[in-house]
């Protein structure tokens, strides 16, 4: 029988009993080494409960410090509306409060045919002549594209028709549960989630909080998840099942992440490519109708260039070998020290016994 016969013999044997799961257990090995990847992508996995915020006012978005933006941010990602006990309402899979009113003018390259003569109007924000608005949510994209904001959705016809004000109070009391994920760019960035549409306006990100008429907005959140990356074993996300109550009204909830880039390695070989994270927070409030900043959960984040590496190793069959037999010597070796003084007090006594002195 050879040498790797014989490692894998025993490692049957001692697959089926307690002992061996020492020897079958694998030791985890650690390194710091600096992240040289370059031009990757960062996937952002999240899952966030605003028990008084409803979906139809709640937005996403994101950006870095690269420029990239992603604004009032709809795919890949899920909304529930949820009531005040956190039960499921309804599941909206894009996030977007009214269907989609498919443009005449659009469908047929700007020219009316048969019976479409319907062209909403974009109220003078229509990038061209045969641009059309037939929705309400048409024309805050399009206000949006402008960098205004639509102060009193009662004037837009659109609007007034389905009935956007009215939704809104119809939702009061509404929660909202969005999850879903973001393909960002690896480079220091932040997320927020926050109430109205956001645009740019002189270079400056706005949301534009008239169109729905409220002086506060609670936002209260639970965070179910928040990963950066794959799981792989061992891993701690410190913000998962994190829950803050508002105490202020309108306040914008900062926290502050530091990501650190992780390669797992287990022992057959197989590497998950993620990241652990460090977290710290901070909150600022505001007064009732006073909006010093942006009611929402911001999420800033920046990158290690540090990268952690986790290496699962088996310990070698002769490691454990040489282990065993030390254990088997140590314990020969006590055991022949306690016989030796058993022993020796056993002759002692029986000496001192002969002559008379013990009693």
């Amino acid at each position: 029988m050879s040498f790797n016969d014989l490692e894998e013999t025993v490692n049957i044997s001692l697959s089926k009993n307690k002992y061996g799961r020492l020897y079958l257990h694998a030791v985890t090995e650690t390194k710091l080494v600096v992240d040289t990847s370059r031009g990757e992508r960062l996937r952002i996995n999240f899952d966030v409960t605003f028990p008084a915020l409803p979906c139809s006012i709640l937005s996403l978005d994101a950006m870095d410090i690269s420029g990239e933006q992603h604004l009032d941010v709809r795919h890949d990602i899920i909304k529930k509306r949820i009531d005040a006990y956190g039960n499921v309402i309804e599941t909206r899979p894009d996030g977007i409060g009214h269907p989609k009113i498919e443009n005449p003018l659009q469908r047929h390259g700007g020219r009316l045919e048969h019976n479409e003569t319907y062209c909403g109007s974009c109220y003078g924000s229509e990038a061209s002549d045969d641009d059309c608005c037939n929705s309400c949510e048409e024309v805050r994209e399009a206000y949006r594209k402008k960098g205004w904001a639509m102060s009193n959705p009662d004037l837009i016809d659109q609007c007034k028709r389905e009935g956007f004000l009215q939704q809104i109070k119809d939702e009061e009391g509404e929660g909202c549960n969005i999850y879903g994920f973001l393909d960002v760019n690896k480079v220091a960035g932040n997320f927020h989630f926050a109430p109205g549409k956001s645009f740019q306006q002189s270079n400056v990100h706005v949301h534009d909080l008239l169109a729905f008429q409220k002086d506060s907005f609670n936002i209260s959140h639970k965070i179910n998840r928040l990963t950066f990356g794959d799981y792989f074993p061992g891993v701690i996300n410190p913000l998962d099942g994190v829950l803050w109550v508002q105490q202020t009204p309108n306040a914008m909830y900062q926290y502050f992440l530091k990501v650190v880039p992780t390669v797992f390695t287990d022992v057959n070989g197989n590497t998950i490519q993620s990241n652990q994270f460090s977290v710290t927070e901070h909150v600022r409030g505001s007064e009732v109708g006073h909006l010093q900043s942006l009611p929402g959960v911001f999420f800033f984040y920046d990158l290690s260039p540090i990268k952690v590496t986790f290496t699962e190793t088996h310990v070698s069959f002769l490691h454990f070998l040489t282990n065993v037999c030390a254990i088997v010597g140590g314990v020969f070796t006590v055991s022949g020290i306690i016989d030796s003084f058993v022993y020796h007090g056993q002759k002692a006594i029986k000496k001192k016994m002969e002559i008379g002195k013990f009693s």
